[in-house]
């Protein structure tokens, strides 16, 4: 009743804080390389001192680390100037002194809502890595959050990078132009009319340079499962593809099915990717009779947004084959043509998307539909073509535009900056974040 309330309230009225002409960012324990991305580059409304607020340690060191390479970086060096406040009462403090406008939260996900409640409250804007809850009791703080924001005037916003790669725009562009797709499909429980699945592996490269992992990073109580993680992504793309432009309200959604489970790992691939030769205390609860860690990183789950069957999948390996990386498959299925993100050994597991006809219309007749609705679409992504290949059509895609994960986090970053600029946030942000974190909470639950 109360979810029902809040979402009705923050649906009917705008979002809207105070202009900000200058953003002076402060960085709060940052215990993910996240952290970091959003200082990738430069932005000029930004101050370049960001104050950063933080226990101490290694995972503060790895960051400051990170922001000095870029500093140093023979390309388009960036000008940051980290002031560093440490300390065991490093939250009082930044709450106390306010030395900026802007935090920027990503770290440990046990205490994140904690965190965003506690500078909400403080009348500080926001700008938290994903996720902002990983538990029922953390929604519950988000929720609080969103309305406390609101009385404040001030803006809390999720880093939702996918939105900014660029076959996935593809792909919701296309399935708008009914000439092509047709109306998206409602599917069914075994056969859902979209469907995202993400690969992630530990072991990687950020920046060029081995990533190391916190501990307790492979704790779900502190990082959070699968089910809780990844998938805000995914269930944001469900959103933001299906009903763009729509405001979203948690009673539209209906959760159907949920598991979740375990991916092991051994002891020398802990050791490569944290740098611990042992298992800390609080992970011994999950590690078996073989001294292997087994973590529930893993979750799937069915639900329907309003008539709508959608499925979401997020699986964690150690460490991918040499020259891939993060996967991500992604498919929407309309009455007329189905778009289908590829990132498999056939694609150079790079994506790749394509359209598959599903009509009774012959090729050359669906073909000129296509390449009309891609001309279209390409008025704002010069260069993209339709290229015939023996499963249907590919979107042929120029390189400028794949930017990659990293530089997403910039234009994540710019977007807030803009909102903070005129003070305006698109009036279905909130109440979709609402909803999105609402849905995976229900998979969370019923997981269990």
């Amino acid at each position: 009743m109360k979810t029902t309330i809040l979402l009705t309230t923050l649906i009917a009225m705008p979002t809207l804080a105070a202009e900000i002409k200058e953003v002076r960012l402060m960085t709060l324990d940052p215990g993910h390389f996240h952290a970091s991305l959003v200082q990738k580059e430069m932005y000029p409304q930004v101050n370049p001192v960001v104050h950063v607020y933080a226990p101490g340690g290694p995972e503060l060191e790895q960051h400051l680390k990170r922001i000095e390479l870029f500093n140093t970086r023979s390309e388009n060096p960036t000008r940051w100037e980290q002031k560093i406040h440490t300390g065991r009462d490093f939250l009082a403090k930044m709450l106390k002194e306010k030395p900026g406008n802007v935090v920027v939260i990503s770290g440990n996900n046990a205490k994140k809502a904690q965190y965003i409640l506690a500078c909400i409250q403080a009348g500080l804007n926001v700008l938290a890595d994903k996720p902002m809850a990983i538990t029922p009791a953390d929604f519950r703080l988000l929720e609080k959050a969103f309305v406390e924001a609101r009385k404040r005037g001030v803006f809390l916003y999720d880093i939702m990078t996918e939105r900014y790669e660029i076959t996935t725009i593809l792909q919701r562009e296309l399935s708008r132009h009914a000439t092509v797709f047709g109306r998206l499909e409602d599917g069914s429980p075994d056969n859902p009319a979209i469907t995202k699945e993400s690969v992630h592996y530990y072991s990687k490269l950020v920046a060029g340079k081995p990533l190391v992992r916190p501990p307790w990073f492979y704790d779900v109580k502190q990082q959070g499962e699968g089910i809780v993680d990844v998938t805000t992504h995914l269930v944001d793309m469900i959103q933001w593809e299906c009903f763009p432009g729509q405001a979203l309200h948690p009673r539209e959604v209906n959760v159907l099915s949920a598991r979740r489970w375990q991916t092991p790992i051994t002891l020398a691939e802990f050791q490569k990717t944290t740098g611990f030769d042992r298992f800390p205390d609080y992970l011994k609860p999950n590690i078996d009779s073989k001294n292997v860690l087994q973590v529930h990183c893993n979750g799937a789950f069915v639900y329907t947004l309003r008539s709508v069957h959608a499925k979401i999948s997020v699986e964690w390996k150690h460490e991918a084959p040499p020259g891939t990386g993060d996967t991500h498959y992604s498919m929407m299925r309309g009455t007329k043509a189905a778009l289908v993100i590829r990132q498999g050994q056939e694609q150079n597991y790079k994506p790749i998307l394509y359209v598959e006809k599903r009509t009774r219309t012959s090729d050359d007749e669906f073909e000129r539909a296509l390449r009309i609705a891609v001309g279209k679409i390409a008025n704002e992504w010069p260069g993209i073509e339709a290229r015939k290949n023996a499963a249907g059509w590919e979107i042929v895609v120029p390189d400028k535009y794949k930017v990659g994960h990293e530089a997403h986090f910039a234009q994540v970053t710019r977007k807030y900056l803009e909102y903070l600029a005129t003070g305006r946030m698109i009036d279905w942000e909130v109440p979709n974040m609402i909803t999105k974190y609402s849905t995976i909470m229900r998979a969370y639950k019923l997981s269990r």
